[in-house]
């Protein structure tokens, strides 16, 4: 039989589209890295640094990462402390599109000192080897720790690349006591937790740091000068201890007000850290998954569109926070906005579709009215508020006149089957199901051996277009039999059942009143 997976969980699962694992190691140095860092210091040293192109930052940059081999690999892993290891392929775009920001983040790892060694190793060429580190996909990220493996859980962006690996293998917290080293520290990071704290100790301090070790993806800071704290958070109001959140957004400062402890820190992050809207993008899906807030309200739209819509919806977005999570999607983009509109039966948005998706209660939700500002404020009210109904799929009513077997739609399901006064045999199908054919034609010889058969129907619908909050079916094909009067329980017959099997268990269930049954086929 065939499998239906539940569609609005497993859209988001399909978009997740990098894979990332890890794998254990050991502690040393490595002479093939030492020495190609050496000749690269030494010829930086002798040109003068307003002479570097940015093709050769870039170049720098690359050369930083080392370059695995059947030969070395093992030797690498195994005489490093932290190596963090980039499986790609040559042919893949998203191994292209993730490799200059891990350059990148090698290049910062190295000015700050970190002792994590940054290596890659092509897939394709080397399989036995990549096979042998576990990569099973491209592109992949692996670290190795100490002979213990942990999953890379943080973003994709060189910066989001630094953040973790130092939290995982050096300090959770980065401390600031002058104002040059807060204003090389701005220019640095662009979202961070800021904690101001006269002395490094006592137990305020202490939940701060426990935060700062839990936490994977933001960047914490600790000062106990007030001129940085300001510089760091500009809207700074006291002179005592202060916790508070900076992003390049339009809600850029974010004080903490709660209580200090771990749990309470970690959840004003989970529900702030991300900025009012969050534009989805291919790598950024694991981490929109990823958040707390799991009614998320999608705006499909082009980029010049969302640009009218979007002060209205940072209104919003303020209004419901940590209610509702906004996201947009760039209907331009067909590969990242189509796996979701076609939950919703659009095969082709050329207009600004406005959608929701609860991934607690796996159910979605559309605004079928104009997507106007205040029809989209009155949508999201209801969404907050529970009012709005869920969205089910359903194709046009069809013509059943004189047919011998009724087509169902999800618009016409309750008329058809639940609220219907005769017993109805409900075929389930879907087009992608291959026992669906064979099946329907023994409903058909069904169907025919039946005729005339008192307050029987026999039905069929489509459940790849058409969705009912009564009709959830996980096989295909399914055979229903819905008996007059106990409609909210109806009977699964069994697939692997003969024609002639089927007919006498309808004939034992629906007992006709003349005693006669059709079991011959």
């Amino acid at each position: 039989m065939s499998m239906n997976p539940k569609l609005s969980v497993s859209t988001f699962i399909l978009l997740l589209l990098l894979t990332f694992l890890l794998i254990p190691s050991h502690s040393s140095s490595s002479d093939d890295l030492e020495q190609l860092l050496a000749v690269d210091e030494q010829l930086q040293e002798d040109r003068p640094q307003h002479q570097q192109s940015e093709a050769e930052t870039v170049s720098k940059a690359q050369r930083i990462v080392l370059e695995l081999t059947g030969d070395n690999a093992k030797r690498v892993i195994d005489g490093n402390e932290f190596v963090l290891v980039l499986g790609y392929a040559p042919w893949c775009a998203r191994s292209a599109d993730l490799m200059p920001r891990f350059s990148e983040a090698a290049t910062g790892l190295k000015e700050i000192g970190s002792p994590v060694l940054m290596a890659k190793i092509d897939g394709d060429r080397y399989g036995k080897v990549a096979s042998e580190l576990e990569i099973k996909g491209f592109p992949t990220l692996l670290l190795f720790v100490n002979g213990t493996s942990q999953p890379y859980t943080g973003g994709f962006s060189a910066e989001d690349i630094v953040i973790w690996v130092q939290k995982k293998t050096g300090s959770s917290i980065i401390t600031v006591n002058t104002l040059d080293e807060a204003q090389r520290f701005l220019n640095k990071y662009h979202s961070f937790v800021v904690g101001l704290f006269h002395k490094f100790e006592g137990s305020e301090y202490n939940e701060f740091v426990k935060a700062a070790k839990s936490d994977n993806e933001i960047q914490f800071v600790e000062t106990s000068d007030n001129d940085v704290a300001k510089l760091l958070f500009p809207h700074l109001k006291t002179n005592t201890v202060f916790i508070g959140l900076v992003k390049p957004e339009a809600e850029k400062y974010t004080a903490y007000d709660g209580p200090y402890k771990m749990e309470k820190l970690l959840e004003f992050l989970g529900n702030n850290k991300f900025p009012l809207i969050t534009r989805l993008t291919e790598s950024n899906t694991v981490w929109v998954y990823s958040s707390p807030i799991k009614l998320q309200v999608m705006i499909f739209s082009k980029a010049d569109v969302f640009q009218n819509l979007a002060q209205s919806l940072e209104d919003l977005a303020r209004k419901f926070k940590s209610k509702l999570m906004f996201i947009y999607v760039d209907i331009a983009n067909e590969n990242l906005a189509m796996p979701f509109l076609t939950l919703f039966g659009i095969e082709h948005a050329n207009k600004t579709v406005v959608a929701a998706f609860d991934n607690n209660l796996n159910s979605k939700y559309l605004l079928e009215s104009d997507p106007s500002p205040s029809n989209i404020e009155d949508f999201c009210s209801g969404l907050a508020d529970g009012t709005v109904s869920r969205y089910y799929r359903s194709e046009p009513v069809p013509d059943n006149e004189n047919a011998s077997i009724v087509t169902v739609v999800g618009k016409t399901f309750d008329e058809l089957v639940l609220n219907s006064h005769e017993n109805v045999l409900l075929e389930v199908h879907t087009p992608w199901c291959v026992n669906c054919e064979a099946m329907s034609k023994q409903v058909l010889k069904l169907a025919k051996h039946f005729k005339g058969y008192e307050n029987l129907v026999f039905a069929r619908i489509d459940a790849s277009v058409n969705e009912h909050a009564k009709l959830q079916v996980d096989d295909f094909p399914t055979i229903l039999l819905y008996k007059s009067g106990e409609k909210e329980k109806p009977l699964k017959l069994s697939t692997k059942l003969s024609a002639k099997d089927m007919a006498v268990f309808i004939n034992e269930e629906l007992k006709p009143k003349d005693g006669s049954a059709r079991d011959e086929l």
